[in-house]
């Protein structure tokens, strides 16, 4: 009797696995093309580029769920979101993911019914001030007027740090960053703040950088990663460790141009699995045995896509800094392909 249970139990356990792949991977499939929640546009980041395609640290992590799930980084739509429509524009189901500097809180997880399924960039909020404003610190603010983003965790972390000061200021609400950046410019406020990786971003695209300096201190922290809508844990899986292959790539020394080298000669396990050479990960998830090879195909392991649009070698000219591997002194840590 006890064993009837069991495999009755057993089976249908089975049958709910196999019903969990239903939803979000099975409208992604049926539609041909993967909805990818971005910036309105933050350089290095998000942004068009001269013909109109999205680009950025964060829009090559849509095109590696998209090589992932359709096996094509081209069949991804990006929609543009604000900082006040973007979790309306997820919630609704108009986006499958949201992929565009969004800080992980407590409230977003729990109150907006989301799931923040990784860090991808650890930041903090900072101050950018032209040089002629004659500060050197943002405790030197007191009576200024301040570009900031509505709907944003960065508005109220504005408002902890006047308040905790003793000083005041005047806010210039602003929709994104293009119009932060454009009013910053124009002069219609004396400084701009949001996270220290957007200001640099912001920084690089005005016309002499030189002319700004983000002051030195950093307000709050700021993980910010890929959401998903709470209730679909595999699509939230697929998206989770489509990022930590591309970690785990950089871990392991596999980049873009060594891929199929790698893959030919290695006898590290955990590469066989990243790589589908052994196990069936691919299957855990909905996925065939190749998912993440093709992923990290597309635009390189994560150190890759950092240098690329965001690194030290670029205008805006990050450095690793918390991003950079455990390895190395960073926050960055894929857990076990295993």
């Amino acid at each position: 009797m006890k064993k009837s249970v069991f495999f009755g139990a057993l089976a249908a356990t089975t049958v709910l696995a196999g019903s969990a792949f239903a939803g979000t991977l099975d409208d992604v499939k049926a539609r041909g093309e993967l909805i990818c929640g971005v910036n309105v546009g933050l350089t290095g980041f998000g942004a068009p580029d001269a013909t109109g395609a999205y680009v950025g640290f964060d829009v090559d992590l849509c095109k590696a769920v998209a090589a992932a799930v359709l096996g094509d980084a081209a069949k991804v739509k990006y929609v543009p979101t604000t900082g006040e429509t973007r979790f309306t524009a997820l919630a609704s189901g108009e986006v499958d993911v949201l992929i565009r500097n969004s800080t992980w809180t407590f409230s977003r997880d729990t109150d907006l019914k989301f799931d923040f399924v990784a860090v991808n960039y650890y930041d903090g909020q900072g101050f950018m001030v032209k040089k002629d404003l004659g500060v050197s610190s943002a405790k030197e603010l007191d009576g200024a007027t301040v570009c900031i983003q509505t709907g944003t965790t960065t508005e109220l972390n504005l408002a902890d740090f006047f308040k905790s000061n003793n000083i005041t200021y005047t806010p210039v609400n602003v929709a994104d960053d293009s119009e932060a950046l454009r009013q910053y410019d124009a002069g219609a406020c004396d400084a701009y703040t949001t996270d220290a990786s957007g200001l640099a971003a912001s920084r690089a695209s005005l016309a002499s950088p030189a002319d700004h300096i983000i002051l030195p201190e950093i307000i709050s922290k700021e993980p910010l990663g890929p959401v998903v809508r709470h209730g679909d844990n595999n699509w939230g899986d697929i998206v989770r460790w489509t990022y930590y292959a591309l970690l785990t790539a950089e871990e392991k020394g596999v980049t873009k141009a060594n891929i199929d080298q790698v893959a030919s000669s290695t006898t590290d396990p955990e590469i066989k699995r990243l790589l589908g050479l052994e196990g069936d990960m691919g299957a855990m998830m909905g996925l065939d045995k190749d998912w993440s090879r093709r992923a990290i195909a597309v635009s390189g392991n994560y150190g890759e896509i950092f240098e690329a649009h965001i690194g030290t070698s670029t205008p805006i000219g990050l450095a690793r800094g918390l991003n950079a591997l455990w390895t190395q002194g960073g926050l960055q840590y894929a857990p076990p392909i295993r």
